[in-house]
């Protein structure tokens, strides 16, 4: 299990589950429990949408979205295709497909308080 902090477990399991693709693995709205897994690999890493609560996480959550920080890569097929599939579904970008030496990288807001990063292998 990976653990992403969100400012709102619901609200990031919409977005994660409706836009990005994610499968349901464990939904519990009354306890904030949100947990999703890929489609193409659901008995593989699981995605907890952890709410961030106050103090450390707040902090730290806010400078990585203030400096710009994806705060997780995930490997895509074709990132092209994948960018002009979340720009239809009016995702907001800070960072267009960019090709550098390990593949091809785009960055997006996940509504909820984190940039993701999604890459490309060469």
């Amino acid at each position: 299990m990976v653990s992403v902090l969100v400012n709102d477990p619901i609200s990031a399991f919409k977005f994660y589950t409706e836009v990005l693709n994610f499968q349901k693995f464990m939904y519990m709205p009354e306890g904030q429990l949100a947990i999703v897994v890929s489609p193409e690999e659901p008995d593989s890493v699981t995605l907890l949408l952890e709410p961030r609560g106050d103090d450390f996480a707040k902090t730290f959550q806010e400078t990585a979205y203030g400096m710009k920080l994806p705060v997780i890569i995930m490997g895509v097929d074709d990132v092209e295709k994948e960018y002009e599939r979340l720009k239809k579904l009016d995702v907001v970008f800070i960072k267009t497909p960019t090709k550098n030496d390990w593949g091809t990288e785009a960055i997006f807001d996940d509504t909820c308080g984190n940039y993701i990063q999604i890459h490309q292998d060469l």
